[in-house]
């Protein structure tokens, strides 16, 4: 595979290994497998993408590296430190973000929660009061940092909680959507402060994410889960050249209100007030003729037909149909010879 990011990754070991790693819940008839059997590798130094759809086993991945929940098989690696050995080094080695509101003491001001977390991850006193203050000024929070955390904004919350996940200044940081429920501004500046984390800092972050064009914009590297299984883990420009040469845009008048036929699913649909825009992967030419020759027979005028570079959202859009279209095919091959 081509190495297109060689700085960090020629002179650093992965910052995680993910060997084998699975979660099961419940027993016997009743079992849900969270993550089935997943194997990755994140460079050190580089913003990873972590994408899904609700319940695809991002977030109990993440909960995993952290330690906060034991897999039932594999093995985590966090720098080197085995997450199920070497608990404490591990801990040294990661800030992390959670999904929610609820990853600071509400009750608490910026300032307390800063003190209070360094001090329960070992930060030295005057190394802790330096960052804080750095942290606080950056975030714009200085001169917020004696009031109640719960008298802020969700925005300002936010940023509260990703201090604290680097008042420890770790190599690590995991960002579980980080811009969620944030204005423009506020999300602006989470996006700008990740960028600034790996390229000053030389951190790594995960981040996970709805947001694809934000993925789009900040990371190196993506991988795409669905339903616990891995779709893709690869560079994101190797990603998109995957889809860069069959890719289409076709723009016609008025609104598309059948159902494209199915060969056509992976394709999405944007509509406005007169127009209608179908983008996505076209194998061959007869197929975009296929599809033109569609559109005519239900009377939309064509505005145009272009190739078009392909962004994150078409690319996972059509990741995702395309793995469940391939699992109905399997329930049916095995409806079939029961």
């Amino acid at each position: 595979m081509l190495n297109i990011f060689p700085t960090v990754q020629d002179t650093q070991p992965p910052a995680i290994e993910i060997k084998s790693l699975s979660k099961e819940y419940g027993r016997g008839q009743h079992v849900v497998q969270a993550v089935k059997n997943i194997h990755l590798t994140v460079p050190a130094g580089q913003v990873f993408g972590f994408l899904g759809a609700n319940g695809a086993g991002k977030t109990t991945t993440i909960k995993m590296i952290c330690g906060l929940i034991t897999p039932t098989t594999g093995r985590i690696c966090i720098n080197g430190y085995d997450v199920a050995r070497e608990r404490a080094m591990v801990m040294r080695q990661i800030g992390a973000v959670l999904e929610g509101t609820r990853n600071i003491y509400w009750r608490l001001s910026a300032w307390q929660n800063l003190m209070y977390f360094g001090r329960l991850k070992g930060c030295p006193r005057k190394a802790m009061i330096t960052r804080a203050e750095r942290l606080l000024q950056e975030l714009d929070l200085w001169d917020r940092r004696y009031d109640p955390v719960r008298l802020f904004s969700r925005g300002m919350q936010q940023k509260v909680a990703i201090a604290c996940a680097l008042i420890t200044d770790p190599p690590i940081v995991l960002l579980d959507e980080p811009t969620l429920g944030l204005d423009i501004q506020a999300a602006r500046t989470v996006k700008e402060w990740i960028a600034r984390l790996v390229n000053e800092q030389g951190k790594t972050v995960i981040l996970t994410t709805h947001q694809l064009d934000m993925a789009q914009e900040l990371c190196h590297r993506v991988a795409i889960m669905r339903k616990g299984t891995l779709l893709a883990d690869q560079p994101l420009a190797e990603l998109l050249h995957l889809f860069r040469q069959e890719y289409y845009q076709i723009k016609v008048q008025g609104l598309l209100t059948h159902s494209l036929p199915e060969q056509y699913q992976n394709f999405t649909l944007k509509t406005d007030d007169t127009t209608t825009l179908l983008s996505g992967p076209v194998d061959q030419q007869s197929a975009l003729y296929g599809l033109l020759s569609h559109v005519s027979q239900l009377g939309l005028p064509l505005i145009s037909v272009e190739r078009a570079e392909p962004n994150l959202e078409e690319v996972f859009v059509h990741l995702i149909e395309t793995g469940r279209k391939e699992e109905n095919d399997e329930k049916r091959t095995v409806g079939s010879l029961q």
